[in-house]
């Protein structure tokens, strides 16, 4: 709901700032005159290529300001993993509203083809020192529209794609924006840089070139990363390929410490990137090493083509690299409802670290927590390699977390009705496969509404 809003008020802001500049004969010409002229529809092409031009570049200035990952955003937006959401919704917004630009562009060759050229309008004033580079401007945008679309493509088909590839191509996105800004600034009309419209659209750009500068310069992330190293690493269950990996890293004192259900972007290889693990741990449960460092643990299930061979790769004293924390999945809900917690596979982790900070003797146990119930989906109950400890940490949780297990090979699928049975109004917390948090969404506005917090690992 958010996101619907953020974007849907970035964009109600361009428009209102576009109906000011509006030529007051707009709408006045009828379509085709009694001469035959297409005097209406050339007016109709010209604001429809203005106003979609104005959209697209000003969803791409929010996608690049999203994309530095400026905690301040995470309160209004409901923890990192929204920003990235939103961050992913502006770029495929921005590519649809070019889509129209593109349109409303080519759509000349049909009024010619129909009417002619007459009443069409001459062209609009431009920046004086950059009327000689409109051409350049235009074949440049054009050049940098089909990348864009070319780079949303790739980013929705995430799955055909490896991740180092995939990272690769998404960091030419900053150089797109800057042609496309060049692109706006040599022919947006004069006359919108004297109005309201114009010191929105040049405040936009400029904290968008900001943005892509500051991400071509690898500076996203750097001031929150911490240098630390693998204190430990073991493969959890049977040490099959489908294994969970276990990691303890060890951080130096200028990490700021993490909050239980937090999230944070870490790098084992430079050349890989860094990516986004929960930190499986409760804030100073697992104490320091024999040099006071401080300790965290990260749980990573092997699902794709990098996290695959992570157990293979990691061994104790690899330097890491933590950027964080991250994120507002605290599972801490309003009083006055019951409190639900439903974890599927490796969603479970943020749950690990929640129940750590319920065990008696937790170094920072949060105040004012209340009974859960809790659900957990897995595959197969009796060789889930994480279940045994589940178990403990909810038998021990104050305020207590009463378990349910659901196994898909015992037969014990969840179904959103389940969750029926509990009284009251729910504040449901949810980690998992994609498919059950959108199957509790749609019961969420049900006869007895749910509050549904949602934490999101697909960060592309």
């Amino acid at each position: 709901m958010r996101i619907k809003i953020v974007l849907g008020g970035w964009l109600l802001a361009i428009t209102l700032a576009w109906l000011a500049v509006l030529p007051p004969e707009l709408g006045v010409s009828p379509l085709v005159d009694a001469q035959g002229a297409a005097t209406g529809w050339w007016q109709l092409r010209q604001q429809a290529l203005y106003l979609s031009g104005l959209w697209s570049i000003g969803l791409m200035a929010l996608a690049m300001v999203l994309a530095l990952r400026l905690p301040w955003l995470e309160r209004p937006l409901g923890g990192m993993d929204q920003v990235y959401r939103l961050h992913k919704w502006a770029g495929i917004s921005a590519a649809l509203t070019a889509i129209l630009h593109w349109g409303a562009d080519e759509s000349s060759d049909w009024i010619k083809g129909l009417w002619g050229r007459a009443g069409r309008p001459a062209r609009d004033a431009v920046l004086p020192w950059l009327t000689d580079a409109r051409g350049f401007a235009k074949d440049l945008g054009e050049m940098a529209f089909y990348l864009l679309l070319a780079m949303v493509a790739i980013t929705l088909l995430t799955r055909l794609l490896a991740y180092k590839p995939w990272r690769f191509l998404h960091r030419a996105m900053p150089l797109v924006f800057l042609a496309l800004t060049l692109h706006t600034v040599a022919l947006m009309p004069l006359t919108f840089w004297t109005l309201p419209l114009g010191l929105l659209m040049g405040t936009l750009l400029a904290l968008g070139s900001l943005a892509a500068v500051w991400s071509l310069a690898g500076w996203i992330g750097r001031a929150r990363s911490h240098a630390g190293h693998i204190h430990a690493v073991r493969t959890l269950g049977d040490g099959g390929a489908a294994a969970p990996v276990e990691v303890i890293c060890a951080l130096p004192a200028s990490w700021p410490g993490h909050r239980a259900g937090q999230f944070a972007f870490v790098r084992f290889d430079a050349s890989e990137g860094a990516h986004p693990f929960t930190i499986a741990s409760a804030p100073g449960s697992l104490g320091t090493n024999a040099q006071g460092e401080q300790l965290l643990r990260l749980v990573i299930k092997p699902l794709g083509d990098y996290t695959r061979t992570l157990g293979r790769r990691l061994q104790a004293g690899q330097r890491v690299d933590i950027e964080g924390p991250y994120g507002r999945f605290d599972g801490r809900g309003r009083h006055r409802r019951q409190q639900v917690w439903v974890a599927g596979g490796v969603g479970i982790t943020p749950f690990l670290a929640l129940l750590e900070a319920r065990q008696p003797g937790a170094t920072q146990a949060p105040s004012k927590l209340q009974p859960v119930q809790m659900h957990y989906c897995t595959r197969d109950a009796a060789t889930d390699p994480l279940l045994p400890r589940l178990r403990t940490l909810c038998a021990q949780a104050q305020p207590p977390v009463t378990l349910t297990v659901h196994g898909d090979a015992q037969g014990q699928r969840l179904r959103p009705q389940d969750l029926q049975a509990t009284p009251g109004p729910l504040d449901i917390w949810f980690c998992g496969p994609q498919g059950l948090g959108d199957a509790l969404h749609a019961h969420a506005s049900g006869p007895r509404p749910w509050r549904v917090h949602r934490e999101s690992f697909a960060m592309r």
